[in-house]
């Protein structure tokens, strides 16, 4: 490196590489090493030449029209320059001296290069707001714990619908940063929806699922980067239908229709022990599509499965259970020892069962679907009398009160599930 020695102190002397040309139209600088040793000249000068680019890289990059670039490299160049950045009116307020310093490192350059360096010593770059779009990459981030545990598919679908209804505000007002969503712009939104459930393209639920997400999304950005806003995102929801709730198949057809003979041959193994399986068991769908090899125990003086957040993430944490098999569900894990790997982790075994049922003309309305099994197995528990606590155990629903003891042991809930078992 060409080092020079003027007025007893060595500078290096280099020509401005052409990358740089735009913001600095000298064609040769002169770093002061501050010293008149050679020796100890040589030891800064690699240093003393890297924040020469440090700074000019810094200064490249807030030449950009990007407003989040412009004030990343603000504030870069700032601490290049050996600064805090500080917004104008804090700069202002430093002592003369310190001051002074900034308007100095401010005023060694000339033309646009000068403007670059002012903005980052002196605080003139403004801070951009943040934009609905930057909000959803931002909310992936501080929803990480919502996502722990969940399957490549489950995350999938947990993120489905909230970029769905991000990408549908944007489609209507624009990416606006979230300070400039107005009042008027939510309704603009909200009578959008309206003309669509007007129309019968959409129903309330689905609507007002968009504007949950959405004021999920953006409350928690704003608390999170301690912004101050309050959003315009009350009082937007429609009335919802009256909760539809799947039908239960009678028990009647599940053994002249489910169970007939020949009824399900022709439907894939792995889908076909799913369906039996959830006969005795009441297990959601993808609690069965989730059992790994282990999970299954047949070998043992009570056969059953163990639904576990393996692999997965569970809906809740009393879903974690122990389920005993039984009748045609016991037969069904004997053909299915290893679980159901076309099936795990994906969504997709209802969707195949539910075309294969309505096909087949085995759905006892139309309203009927594979989860229609779950709601039986509960009607077929309280048909029998099963205690409350028991019933709740065995279909992963909370207890609504502290929980006492064990509950009821694994044998005694196979004895309750075999009196009533098909």
């Amino acid at each position: 490196m060409n080092l020079t020695l003027r007025n007893r102190t060595y500078h290096i002397v280099r020509r401005v590489p052409k990358r740089y040309a735009q913001i600095d139209p000298r064609k040769q600088v002169w770093i002061s090493l501050h010293t008149d040793s050679k020796t100890v000249a040589e030891q800064k000068a690699p240093t003393a030449w890297a924040h020469m680019v440090e700074g000019w890289e810094a200064r490249l990059a807030g030449a950009t029209d990007d407003a989040e670039r412009r004030f990343a490299a603000a504030k870069e160049l700032a601490a290049v320059r050996g600064f805090s950045y500080l917004p104008a009116d804090r700069v202002a307020q430093l002592p003369r001296e310190k001051l002074l310093e900034r308007v100095e490192s401010a005023l060694k350059l000339n033309g646009d290069a000068a403007k670059i360096e002012a903005r980052a010593v002196l605080g003139g770059a403004r801070e951009p707001g943040i934009k609905i779009s930057k909000a959803l990459e931002l909310y992936w981030g501080f929803a990480k714990q919502d996502t722990i545990g969940k399957s490549e598919d489950q995350l999938r679908r947990w993120e489905h619908p909230r970029k769905r209804a991000i990408a549908n505000l944007i489609e209507e007002i624009g990416d606006k940063e979230l300070s400039e969503i107005t009042g008027d712009d939510m309704l603009d939104f909200r009578e959008t929806w309206m003309e669509r459930i007007a129309a019968g393209d959409a129903q309330p639920d689905t609507a007002n699922k968009d504007f949950q997400h959405i004021g999920n999304i953006l409350r928690t950005v704003v608390k999170m980067k301690r912004l101050g806003l309050v959003l315009p995102l009350d009082g937007l929801t429609f009335k919802a239908d009256k909760e539809r709730s799947r039908p239960p198949f009678s028990v009647e057809w599940i053994k002249t229709k489910l169970l007939a003979p020949g009824a399900l041959d022709s439907l894939n193994t792995e889908a076909r022990c799913i369906l039996l399986g959830m006969i005795n068991t009441g297990y959601r769908p993808g609690e069965a599509a989730g059992l790994m090899p282990h999970h299954i125990r047949l070998d043992v003086d009570v056969p059953h499965i163990s639904i576990e957040p393996e692999g997965r993430q569970l809906k809740n944490k009393v879903s974690q259970r122990l389920i005993p098999l039984v009748g045609v569900s016991l037969e069904a894990f004997k053909q299915c020892p290893q679980g159901f790997p076309t099936y795990r982790f994906r969504d997709k075994i209802s969707n195949t069962v539910n075309k294969y049922l309505r096909e087949h003309d085995l759905l006892e309305t139309p309203e009927h679907v594979l989860y229609s099994l779950r709601h039986s197995f509960e009607d077929r528990m309280i048909a029998a009398k099963v205690d409350d606590r028991i019933r709740r155990d065995l279909f992963g629903h909370s207890l609504g009160r502290e929980r006492y003891g064990e509950g009821a042991t694994l044998a005694h809930k196979r004895d309750i599930l075999q009196s009533f078992a098909l």
